[in-house]
Parts: C-alpha cells; sequence; structure tokens
C-alpha cells in the first residue's frame, strides 16, 4: 500500500478531516472524480485511500472506548483533555469534541468506500468484485462502529449531494445492522481468503467472516454466530505467546486476521507512541485491571512500562522510533484469532451450558496460552460462571485493544463493572449523543433527532 497512492487520491478528493461534517458526502468536483476511475489501477488508488482513512480513526476509537471502560483513567482534565475526561466520567454532551471528530471522519471513510462500489458497477476487470468486496468490509466495519457508539445513523450506501444529505435521517439499529450484514455477506463470497507480497494487509474472505460472526454476537444472534466463527476455526493460530502477537518484527502473523497498518519508514505513513508516559506514577491504568491479573498470567507484563530515554513506552506497543521519520509503526489490530476463539466458546455457552463441550476446549486455548492452568467444569459449574469467566478472560487478553467497554454494554454488565471503579453509569449512555451540529445542520427532528437521555 503505497504512499503515493494515498497522496493522489487525497488530492482528488480534496478531503480535510478538521472540516468534515455529515453533509460533505461527496466530493465538490464530481466531474474531475467522475473522470478519476477509468481502470482497475484507478480503482485500485481509491482503495488504498479507503484504507488509509482507517489510519485516521484509531486514536479517536481509542479514546471512546478505552477511557470509556474500566481499563484507563483520567485523575483531572488538564490542557487539551476536557472533552476526553467528560468522556471518561460519563459526562460529555453534545457538545464534545471528540465526538463530532469521530461523525466527520467515519462518514468521510463511508464516503471512500461508496465512491468505489458505487462506480465499480459499470466496470468490468478482473479484479472488480475483490474490490467491491474489500470496500463492503470496510464500510461494514465503520458502520459496525457507528452504530455502536451512536445507535441510530443514517444509512448512506452511494454518493450524493449535500442537498440530498438533507433528506435521509437516521435509520433504526436493526436496519444498520442489516446493512451491515449485507455488506459482509457479499464480501465474505468476493474476498480471497489470503494475499501475498505487498498487498498482505488487505481484508480477506476470513476478515468479513471474523466481523460478521462479532456483528451476529453483539446482536445476540448466537446461531449465527457459531455457525460462521466454525468457519475459521484452525484457519488461523495463535502464537506462542502473547507478546509475539505485538511484536513489530512479526507483524501479521498468523494470529492476526485484520489490522490497521503503519510503516514508520515512509513519512505520514507511521504514528506517535501509543501509551507512552512520562511519569509512571500517573499512568492511567486503572487498579481494576492491575488486580484482575494473576500473578502467574504472561499477559501482566504487556500493561507494564519499559523505559526508553526519559519516556516510558507500553511493553503491549513497544516500538523504537524510526532514525529517519522520528515516529513508531505498531499497527492496530481488530480483529485476531484470539478473538475468534473467545467469541465462539461464548456463542456456544449462550446457545447452552455444556460442562464437557467444546466451549471449554476454546476458552482454554486462549487461557493456557497465558501460562495458567486449564478451566473445567468444577471452576465453571454453569452458563453464568462460564459467561463471567469469558467476560474476565477477554479483559485479560485484550486490554487497549479496543474491545472492553462494547463488551460491557453487549453483555450487559457495563453498570455493575464500571461501579468497581467508582463509576455509576445511566444506561442511556450506553450509547454516545449525536453532535449538535449535525442536528444542527439537519434541523429536522423527525428524521433527525437527538439520543434519549442527552439535550
Amino acid at each position: 500500500m503505497k504512499k503515493i497512492f494515498i497522496i493522489i487520491i487525497i488530492a482528488i478528493f480534496s478531503l480535510n478531516a478538521c472540516e468534515e461534517g455529515f453533509l460533505d458526502l461527496a466530493p465538490h468536483d464530481e466531474a474531475n472524480v467522475g473522470n478519476f476511475y477509468k481502470n482497475a489501477n484507478d480503482f485500485n488508488t481509491a482503495l488504498i485511500a479507503a484504507y488509509a482513512k482507517l489510519q485516521s480513526e484509531v486514536d479517536i476509537y481509542f479514546e471512546m472506548v478505552e477511557y470509556r471502560s474500566d481499563n484507563i483513567e483520567l485523575s483531572a482534565p488538564t490542557a487539551g483533555t476536557q472533552d476526553r475526561y467528560n468522556l471518561d466520567k460519563f459526562q460529555e454532551t453534545s457538545a464534545n469534541g471528540i465526538l463530532l471528530d469521530a461523525w466527520a471522519i467515519y462518514y468521510n471513510g463511508i464516503l471512500r468506500c461508496n465512491e468505489v462500489i458505487s462506480r465499480l458497477e459499470s466496470k468490468d476487470f478482473s479484479a472488480k468484485d475483490q474490490y467491491d468486496g474489500e470496500a463492503r468490509f470496510l464500510r461494514a466495519l465503520t458502520y459496525f462502529n457507528l452504530v455502536r457508539f451512536f445507535g441510530k445513523v443514517p444509512i448512506i450506501l452511494e454518493p450524493v449531494s449535500p442537498e440530498e444529505a438533507l433528506s435521509i435521517g437516521r435509520s433504526e439499529v436493526s436496519k444498520v445492522y442489516e446493512s451491515i450484514e449485507d455488506d459482509l455477506l457479499k464480501a465474505i463470497s468476493q474476498l480471497p481468503a489470503s494475499y501475498s507480497g505487498e498487498d498482505v494487509g488487505r481484508a480477506t474472505s476470513g476478515s468479513a467472516k471474523a466481523l460478521l460472526g462479532k456483528v451476529y454476537l453483539t446482536q445476540k444472534k448466537y446461531s449465527e454466530a457459531k455457525s460462521t466463527l466454525d468457519q475459521l476455526l484452525g484457519a488461523y493460530s495463535l502464537q506462542n505467546s502473547v507478546a509475539d502477537v505485538f511484536s513489530v518484527t512479526n507483524k501479521m502473523n498468523s494470529e492476526i486476521i485484520f489490522a490497521i497498518r503503519f510503516n514508520k519508514e515512509v513519512i505520514d505513513e507511521g504514528h506517535g507512541d501509543w501509551f507512552t508516559i512520562s511519569d509512571v506514577s500517573i499512568s492511567p491504568i486503572t487498579e481494576v485491571l492491575k488486580n484482575a491479573y494473576d500473578a502467574s498470567d504472561d499477559r501482566k507484563n504487556l500493561i507494564e512500562y519499559t523505559q526508553l530515554g526519559a519516556a516510558f513506552k507500553l511493553k503491549k506497543f513497544y516500538d523504537e522510533s524510526s532514525a529517519t521519520t522520528k515516529k513508531v509503526g505498531n499497527d492496530y489490530i481488530i480483529l485476531r484469532y484470539a478473538d475468534v476463539l473467545l467469541m465462539y466458546a461464548e456463542a456456544l455457552n449462550e446457545i447452552g451450558y455444556n460442562a464437557s463441550g467444546d466451549a471449554f476446549k476454546y476458552l482454554n486455548e486462549v487461557h493456557e496460552r497465558a501460562g495458567l492452568s486449564a478451566l473445567t467444569s468444577t471452576d465453571l459449574h454453569d452458563q453464568t460462571t462460564f459467561r463471567n469467566a469469558i467476560l474476565k478472560e477477554r479483559q485479560l487478553e485484550f486490554p487497549f485493544e479496543g474491545h472492553r467497554w462494547f463488551d460491557l454494554v453487549r453483555t450487559g454488565t457495563a453498570k455493575s463493572e464500571m461501579s468497581k471503579n467508582g463509576i455509576d453509569v445511566d444506561e442511556f449512555r450506553y450509547i454516545f449523543p449525536v453532535p449538535q451540529t449535525e442536528i444542527e445542520k439537519m434541523n429536522n427532528k423527525d428524521i433527525f433527532d437527538q439520543n434519549p437521555g442527552y439535550n
């Protein structure tokens, strides 16, 4: 995925994240954009731009899910962190700048996918179905985040003008999920199982299956989740240790199903340090998370820091800056095989607890990899204790990977678990308020209203 592609397409679309909004759903110069899509290379360039948009989503996604969870917290706001503090303390309003940026960035990502999908319809070249499948996967991933963050959201599946956008209201959550499922089912049929060379990291049929399994699990469609995730068993494999999964010298290893790619040696393709602090005494990691680990759990080491110069870097995201670009290059993992195994075990248990069933097998593959003794029906003697064990295992396995808050909401445990961190969560805050600027742009509360509980 070459930098020149990204530069070309950004120039074509003339997109600026700080100016994007829900109404900016079509390029200003429609004729120029239309003339751009002539051959397979042009579509590949546009598709690379859709992947590139994911890079700008990482920081905002992290703030919206990790600070929302019981994994990290801010003790007090500082200059420039008031919006983050408000998310962390469940005090955000519809004026929160992080939420506004998220809405704009996500819908701009959808714009890029829609351009590719709509213009592919009239073309005929060998990679057409693959490119369509990739764009649909990226669109589904984006809508999955939007619906989990905001609930009802506008479904935009083709390029529209700003004038047309004014008539598109927020769709019911069920309709958004239907659209996500449709995109992923089609993507599964169109995408290859793997790539080679520079194409490694593009969405595969396995990526689409793993995401669809998560979409089903989120909706409590346990039988559908089981049958979808079952297709991935054995197609990937766990690394020998969790540390191996995140090693920057071991990218796109056998456990990675989909990740947002970065390259620190290419200008504008690296990123700043994740989770680096100057003083370990002010770490945002909660005591709740630290105390959740058994002393013999290998994963505990990954949420500790290692010193590099004057900085302390989290071991999970450790990388040394490039001498050339001064950036680091960790990939941000979206889907990995450990997640599939735990989702599969969860689906099996929700379908029906079995003291000698396969759910124990798949839970223990992840549990024992961490250096812990296998769990048995003596430890987990019914559906409830198994359910609780899965939730805990996911917290221990995936801290700072963007899963914990959604796990708490999905399992109905957000209120009880966050109370252990001293926070009383009103249920209406399981989703965020729609940015007030978007409501004002639409100016039609019949089709574009605010989420209940927010002013």
